[in-house]
């Protein structure tokens, strides 16, 4: 089989293939996207075998939803904001979220992330899926996705506070891998 042909069927024929129940129109739409998809999934999830489940579940939704697309905007941008949505589901139904107190809130608030600056796009994403799934799933909503904390705690049914809270103690343990992080490249780098 030809990687060529990911790009010889028009994407409106993919579409109506996939509605249909073409399958295998559904297999190059699975092949074409599932890339790209698999690593939002791994943004959000803790290993690679939670982003598969959430790749599978997103799938399964992108294939009941099809029909619903309505041709605005792209349809990757359509379809990765499914991937989104249920990987943020996935771990609203899991509830790592944790409430704080305002004095919590108030001692991690105004923390940043300045050496964030130097590291790889990669090492970064390491990083942050080493976070907590709770921080984690409120780092990437907000940094990455661009959601408020107002969307965030409606989204997830926390409060503001909870998820800014959330986000600040997210940038905090971030600052502190990456200092670890750079200490151990350095070291590394003046060994003989």
């Amino acid at each position: 089989m030809s990687t060529e042909r990911n790009h010889s069927i028009d994407e409106s024929d993919l579409i109506r293939g996939c509605i249909q129940g073409e399958r295998r129109m559904q297999e190059e739409l699975y092949r074409r996207f599932s890339p790209r998809m698999y690593a939002v999934c791994l943004r959000y999830a803790g290993n690679s075998e939670e982003a598969e489940d959430i790749l599978q579940e997103g799938f399964i939704k992108i294939f009941k939803k099809l029909d619903t697309f309505r041709g605005d905007g792209s349809f990757e941008g359509w379809i990765r904001r499914i991937f989104v949505n249920t990987a943020i589901e996935h771990f609203r139904r899991k509830r790592y979220l944790q409430p704080v107190t305002e004095k919590e809130e108030n001692t991690i608030e105004g923390k940043g992330i300045s050496v964030l600056d130097e590291l790889a796009e990669k090492d970064i994403l390491d990083l942050v899926r080493q976070l907590s799934p709770g921080y984690r799933t409120v780092f990437n909503m907000y940094v990455v996705e661009g959601y408020t904390h107002k969307e965030i705690g409606d989204i997830l049914g926390i409060s503001e506070g909870t998820s800014k809270s959330q986000l600040s103690r997210a940038k905090v343990i971030l600052q502190e891998m990456v200092r670890k992080f750079m200490q151990q490249n350095n070291d590394v780098r003046a060994k003989p």
